[in-house]
């Protein structure tokens, strides 16, 4: 079970209390929730919170008001003692779609490889269009990310890992799309997880060659190592860095100008007048729909980012620098 730490995680209810009056609450509707929004309304999340030692649980923030060891303050739980809270674990919704995200990408998986075992696709035509699907994907995967990017005598082993970071970040993506749904990605917590789950396989799959690249520098005078060696340390953290900061900027900045958009009818009919708003409905539902076709492309495309760069870095820390050299000479 994966939990997230999100210190951003009672922003939300804070973000409603200073928006009292407003017509659009829009930063209430990007960061995460104690609970999550569904069809036929909202699902209270549980509470889990680790207090002086002391570790407590509730089914909801109500149930942890009432039991009269919380209170709520600013939006955010605070223990009726006024000791601090030294960790929050509560379930928040962001945290529900990645799990979600990761179950689906699970199932599917399985359920696809059991179709292998009994030889459909392997002895016969893949059956139906989701295993069409699945494959293309998987193939798209291996011979167009993992295989382009990563030796060829290495690359198989990290063929599963990029293929599920690619799916589960595409799902992940494409839930914010849903009316009642939540982008999980939009999330900095859970993007920096995910790049540093691609740091530790980058770093542990790292050859001797990448090594001796950031501490020694062979061939280079021992005054220039003492200069460039921290500028690879740094560098080794800059890559993951910018994964999740890509990751997280595109998917929050797609989310906010999609909720201002469509919020310009609640402002001009709050400002103006209902018939203002009316008017304004006219420009701002069909850019929407045309914005929610473009996210879905950019939530996908985002994906693809994500795993390609993450092949990038495994194949270059996985190198040998014998292959690169005979790679230069060979482009010459």
């Amino acid at each position: 079970m994966i939990l997230f730490f999100n210190p951003l995680a009672h922003a939300s209810e804070k973000s409603a209390q200073d928006s009292k009056g407003a017509p659009i609450d829009v930063m209430g509707k990007v960061v995460d929730h104690n609970k999550v929004s569904t069809p036929f309304g909202y699902v209270h999340l549980p509470r889990i919170l680790l207090v002086d030692g002391g570790l407590y649980a509730y089914s909801s923030t109500k149930a942890a008001v009432n039991s009269g060891d919380f209170v709520k303050k600013d939006g955010a739980l605070v223990a009726a003692s006024g000791a601090p809270v030294t960790l929050d674990l509560s379930i928040t919704s962001h945290l529900v779609y990645v799990w979600l995200g990761l179950i689906l990408t699970l199932l599917i998986t399985v359920s696809m490889a059991q179709r292998y075992k009994k030889g459909v696709g392997r002895k016969t035509e893949p059956e139906g269009w989701f295993q069409n699907l699945f494959e293309i994907t998987f193939v798209f995967v291996r011979d167009d990310i993992a295989k382009q990017n990563i030796p060829d005598d290495k690359y198989e082993k990290f063929v599963p890992y990029l293929f599920a970071v690619f799916v589960s970040i595409a799902f992940m993506n494409l839930f914010g799309l849903l009316p009642w749904g939540a982008t999980a990605t939009a999330d900095i917590t859970v993007t920096a997880i995910l790049a540093f789950i691609t740091f530790v396989i980058t770093q542990w799959n790292g050859s001797k060659d990448h090594w001796e690249h950031v501490f020694w520098f062979p061939g280079v005078p021992p005054l220039m190592r003492i200069i460039l060696t921290p500028i690879e340390i740094i560098g080794l953290f800059t890559k993951p860095f910018a994964l999740a900061v890509r990751l997280f900027a595109n998917m929050l900045s797609g989310k906010i100008m999609i909720i201002c958009i469509l919020g310009l009818i609640f402002i001009f009919a709050d400002i103006f007048g209902s018939i203002a708003g009316i008017g304004v409905s006219f420009f701002s539902v069909p850019l929407t729909a045309v914005l929610y076709i473009l996210k879905a492309f950019v939530g996908l495309l985002q994906a693809y980012i994500f795993a390609l760069l993450s092949a990038v870095f495994i194949g270059m820390a996985a190198e040998e620098h014998e292959h690169h050299e005979e790679g230069i000479e060979a482009h010459a």
